[in-house]
């Protein structure tokens, strides 16, 4: 790979009232470029992760980043989507670009205000990421579709409320540590596995534990060739950046393998020539417990249909074998959609460098990240390390 991230921002993610896309986007623009000690004439393109969907009347968004700064002017900024994998996606455009030649040095962006609209709107607006003409049906909104998933899950595998219960609290646990995270409260497993007023099932057998939040949230990157991170303060490089996508409609595929997952961390693997085991640690994409639960099986960790023991034996907790979201994941960290993949990107590069503070998973060298638009529609996975 030749692209290198040389410069980050990141906002605390959570219900940012005074807050529109617009000044999320100003914030980070600005700050990431100070953090790379670069200017706006330093910068060749400008990627901006924006899924919206009706979250904002803004839609067109690409040039709200040239309002950080008039030297931006001219700039070609575009707007990357790919539902809940469109942070990851406009990363992964910069790094094209990048390798290609056609830029040295670029700008990417990933925003969403999400918490605007009421309850009832935010879930209509997330099932648009599905199959509309089979799925628009599903009770309970994308919630729905993940507990349709889990139940299929159950009757094939045997229950697994215990595994979702582990996840979600060790997740929660390792938000406290995390000063982005919008949720950070220890929360324990005995309050994940049981249901109460203050936990309640919300569709299927999921309960508020096991679905990520509702967020505001905004975080930028910079990307430049290896050459030009050299000679820059910090640099982690891409060992590694696969993307496939799979079918829409889940009725086209056998959604409990989730075979998209899998086939883009075995392209990012052998591109980095490493295996899992080489990895220190991973940020996963847990918009819902059973998604990260059947993340571990679609990324090798365990066979198919042995998730649980992953959690259950400690294999994926932060002093485990193979820490899986240190930084609390999307679960207690929070999920605006468009900034979650540069999030997870920021995320990991703070851990290989060893500026993840209370955060930090011990002699991290290599990180994984896996976001994924739908479910397990789009499939984006990095491999960061270290440039020197």
């Amino acid at each position: 790979m030749t692209a290198c991230i040389v410069g980050w921002s990141h906002l605390p993610f959570g219900k940012r009232t005074e807050d529109d896309a617009e000044s999320m986007i100003v914030q980070v623009a600005t700050a990431a470029l100070e953090d790379a000690g670069l200017t706006p004439d330093d910068i060749d393109a400008v990627y901006l992760g924006h899924f919206n969907a009706g979250f904002e009347r803004q839609d067109f968004t690409a040039s709200l980043v040239l309002q950080a700064d008039d030297r931006f002017r001219f700039k070609p900024a575009t707007r990357v989507e790919n539902a809940c994998a469109t942070g990851s996606a406009a990363v992964h455009q910069g790094i094209h670009l990048i390798e290609a030649k056609k830029a040295k040095r670029v700008l990417v962006v990933g925003v969403e205000k999400m918490t605007a609209l009421g309850g009832k709107e935010i879930g209509d607006t997330l099932l648009k990421a599905s199959y509309l003409k089979e799925e628009a049906g599903i009770d309970g909104g994308f919630a729905g579709v993940f507990a349709q998933i889990a139940q299929a899950y159950f009757q094939r595998h045997g229950d697994n409320m215990d595994a979702l219960a582990k996840i979600a609290a060790k997740n929660h646990k390792n938000g406290v540590a995390n000063p982005y995270a919008q949720m950070r409260k220890d929360l324990g497993y005995e309050f994940c596995r049981t249901e109460s007023e203050k936990n309640p099932y919300v569709a299927g057998p999921l309960k508020r534990t096991d679905c990520s939040l509702v967020s505001d949230g905004a975080a930028a990157i910079v990307l430049t060739d290896v050459d030009t991170a050299l000679a820059m303060d910090k640099a982690v490089i891409f060992r590694a950046a696969a993307h496939v996508n799979d079918f829409l409609p889940m009725s086209k595929r056998d959604i409990l393998k989730f075979e998209g997952c899998s086939v883009a961390w075995k392209q990012a693997l052998a591109q980095a020539g490493v295996s899992l085991d080489d990895l220190s640690l991973v940020e996963t994409h847990d918009c819902f417990t059973i998604a990260e639960l059947i993340e571990y099986e679609a990324m090798g960790l365990t066979p198919e249909g042995q998730g649980k023991r992953a959690i259950l034996e400690g294999w994926t907790e932060k002093d485990g074998k193979l820490p899986i979201n240190p930084s609390g994941g999307l679960k207690s960290k929070g999920h605006p959609i468009g900034a979650t993949g540069v999030s997870m990107h920021i995320m990991a590069s703070m851990q290989v460098r060893g500026e993840a503070a209370d955060m930090q998973v011990k002699d991290a060298k290599l990180a994984g990240i896996f976001n994924m638009g739908g479910a397990a529609v789009a499939n984006f996975v990095s491999i960061l390390e270290p440039l020197r």
